[in-house]
């Protein structure tokens, strides 16, 4: 826990943030507090309840002095106050040793504002994307009787993450391999005993798949979509640009295909903007997970399914608010 304190002012003079006391939640903390099964829920409830992905505010996105990379802004608004995910996306990070993305999300909570809350932004980008995937395909991956031959393409901490939340949100995975360009470069903390093979090695992966994960940084298709089968579900979470992607056109032409909004979709997401570009899709076609979610949009389970995420700000908001209830944050309305 933290405390913002200026001992220069009295009493009268102090703000409110200068004088309330601010959580902090980090990553294990956050761990903590809510398990990727609550997280998927939360997801799902805030939909089911009717919360609208349209009416979030696109992210603004600053270019980093000399081309390092990107600040990423992304603000939204709940009924317990305002979160602002703050994000710092540098590649040559990992050459470093040090996390791709850095930032932080601040919690201003009514009737003040005040600064009630920060959370480590890669901590909770690291549980809430995953449970954005899971949320939007659960009824389907967690059906009787099937069990899910698993490719994971990036064996980071969204890929395993992808897996972790899979399998605590009760899908039966019954063989995951993780496909990355330098096996020997896979930490054992993520990969734990599951397979890893060169990217080299993939093919004989994907044409047995049932479920496909691509969590990477590669602005071009990472297979060729034709290995898959007829009814495997992709869940493409790499890309937040509307020039790069991580499938090919002739998945996104076959599949039913699920966005977090279709606005956003047809705005940051190449894996979307590209085929219909091409003219192989139309934004008519595209399913609003909250239809999916809430039963107004029904899924054909004979027939391919793609989800394809760019991430937006009401996810942070969503799982900021369920981990705060767990500390009494959320429903205080004395922290204001």
């Amino acid at each position: 826990m933290l405390w913002f304190r200026n001992d220069r002012h009295t009493s009268r003079d102090r703000t409110v943030a200068q004088s309330t006391k601010i959580d902090y939640i980090g990553t294990e903390e956050l761990a903590q507090l809510l398990r990727p099964s609550e997280a998927v829920a939360a997801i799902r409830d805030a939909l089911i309840a009717g919360l609208d992905p349209a009416a979030d505010q696109p992210r603004s996105v600053l270019s980093l002095p000399h081309g390092d990379g990107q600040l990423l802004s992304m603000p939204s608004a709940s009924e317990h106050g305002i979160g602002v995910k703050v994000l710092s996306a540098v590649p040559d990070n990992t050459a470093r040793g040090l996390p791709r993305i850095q930032g932080v999300h601040v919690v201003f909570q009514p009737p003040a504002y005040a600064p009630a809350a920060v959370i480590d932004g890669a901590a909770l980008t690291t549980l809430r994307t995953p449970a954005v995937s899971v949320a939007a395909v659960l009824p389907l991956v967690t059906g009787p009787g099937r069990r899910w031959r698993t490719v994971v393409f990036g064996a980071g901490p969204q890929g395993a993450g992808h897996v972790r939340t899979l399998r605590d949100a009760g899908v039966a995975l019954s063989d995951v391999t993780y496909v990355v360009r330098d096996p020997s470069r896979a930490q054992p903390e993520l990969v734990r005993e599951d397979r890893v093979v060169p990217v080299e090695q993939c093919e004989q992966w994907l044409r047995q798949a049932d479920l496909v994960v691509c969590a990477t940084t590669s602005a071009r298709p990472l297979f060729d979509s034709t290995l898959l089968g007829p009814d495997v579900v992709v869940l493409a979470v790499g890309s937040h640009s509307p020039d790069a992607r991580e499938v090919d056109s002739a998945l996104a032409a076959r599949a039913q295909v699920i966005v977090e909004d279709r606005k956003t979709a047809l705005r940051e997401c190449g894996d979307i903007a590209l085929p219909v570009a091409e003219g192989v899709l139309t934004a008519e076609r595209l399913l609003p997970m909250a239809d999916v979610v809430r039963g107004e949009a029904v899924l054909d389970g004979s027939r391919p399914v793609l989800f394809k995420g760019s991430g937006m700000a009401w996810q942070d908001a969503v799982i900021a608010d369920a981990a705060l209830r767990k500390v009494g944050g959320a429903t205080d309305p004395s922290r204001g």
